[in-house]
């Protein structure tokens, strides 16, 4: 579906090169693109960035792949790999950033006023929001160009403080909620500095992945996508984005969120 996007931006018979970086490509969604990008479309080099160094990302057989390290809690590792990327291409036609942070180890999403602390708070922002603006700073220059482009970033619908009627899962719902208004903020500015490209988060519904794992017990069937249906979905929305789109907030079946 990404070969939508791709074709649009030059057409196939003398398109030029079509770059794209996948950010977060370790494991979940974010493998899932890069899979999915290798298998069904017309992409000449494929950046995907990882923590593990044991992720399966790296047993991928494929030329067009360049895999590399990246924190995205660390600007000088964004800065690092953005400059690596540069000295190969000096475009950017597709970014999605499927970073995010919802449990580990350690911590779970908190239930009510007297589970926070702010330590867990301020992961929850490092990871799930300023990471995402601090990649938004240092990608601009390879989104600079005359071709269409797109900067997604994987947010959530729980982000959405006009559709929270729950409550709970503080530091969750915060970090997106900010994430949204970074992404929001730069689509802003990207209008100016990168007129061609087109900021969006989305909302890719509950999907079988780690993240989600402990929270599927109440969640029905249709309702629980395989990571491969996720891409799929995602990709068609991007697929039929206008630059008129920019800085809108996305539901996996294309519908547009409250903020």
């Amino acid at each position: 579906m990404v070969q939508v996007v791709i074709d649009s931006i030059g057409a196939v018979s003398d398109r030029s090169p079509q770059n794209a970086l996948i950010v977060g490509a370790g494991q979940g969604i974010g493998l899932a693109f890069v899979r999915h990008l290798l298998q069904s479309n017309p992409v000449d080099r494929l950046y995907a960035t990882y923590r593990n160094p044991q992720s399966e990302l790296r047993s991928i057989d494929d030329a067009r792949l360049h895999c590399l390290p990246m924190d995205l809690t660390d600007e000088t590792q964004i800065a690092a790999v953005v400059k690596d990327i540069q000295t190969e291409t000096p475009a950017l036609h597709l970014v999605i950033n499927c970073v995010g942070l919802l449990h580990d180890g350690t911590m779970q999403p908190e239930k009510s006023l007297r589970q926070l602390n702010t330590d867990q708070l301020l992961h929850y922002f490092q990871v799930n929001s300023i990471g995402a603006v601090l990649l938004a700073k240092q990608i601009q220059p390879l989104l600079k160009h005359r071709d269409r482009a797109i900067l997604a970033t994987i947010s959530a619908k729980v982000g959405s403080i006009g559709d929270n009627q729950l409550g709970g899962w503080y530091g969750y719902r915060a970090s997106k909620a900010a994430l949204n208004m970074f992404m929001r903020s730069t689509a802003i500015e990207y209008k100016r500095t990168c007129p061609r490209a087109i900021v969006v988060t989305l909302h890719p519904g509950t999907t079988d992945t780690q993240l989600s794992k402990p929270f599927q017990r109440n969640v029905p069937p249709e309702k629980l996508f395989t990571v491969d249906r996720t891409v799929q979905q995602l990709l068609a929305v991007l697929d039929r984005l206008q630059e008129s789109d920019s800085g809108e907030f996305f539901s996996w079946d294309g519908s547009r969120l409250p903020w």
